[in-house]
């Protein structure tokens, strides 16, 4: 079976590159169900994401930000990017500039809050990290 690498990104906690097998039940296992493909962005990316995350209610993972910053949508549950070049038929590891810089654009968990000017993201850090609390003193 072949693999690939993907940026997986679940709520509350930190975007990481997994290994996964390159086939439709283990990403539908990544997601929670049925997947939909995602691609807000200029780059040959894909979010992989679950089809009817808000519909079941499951948690706020990240926002998609315009080139100005502006949210765009909130995606719900958790997901995956991978390469995703428009002439190939399958989704592809990440290039290793790609991986970097959709790792650190969703590396942090982010809090949704609604506002008078619409609903913000604001990231934050994950409550634990290898087990350790963190503590603010």
């Amino acid at each position: 079976m072949e693999t690939i690498n993907v940026i997986y990104v679940e709520p509350g906690k930190e975007a990481r590159t997994i290994e996964m097998k390159d086939e439709l039940s283990e990403m539908q296992n990544l997601v929670g169900g049925l997947i939909e493909e995602y691609m807000p962005f200029e780059d040959d990316v894909a979010i992989i994401c679950n089809d009817e995350g808000k519909m079941r209610g499951m948690p706020l993972n990240r926002g998609i930000c315009s080139e100005d910053g502006t949210l765009m949508d909130i995606i719900a549950g958790p997901f995956f990017i991978a390469y995703a070049p428009v002439e190939s038929e399958r989704f592809l590891s990440m290039p290793k500039e790609l991986e970097e810089k959709y790792t650190e654009k969703f590396k942090q968990p982010e809090q949704f809050f609604r506002t008078p000017e619409g609903i913000k993201a604001v990231k934050y850090e994950p409550e634990t990290q290898l087990g350790r609390v963190s503590e603010a003193r």
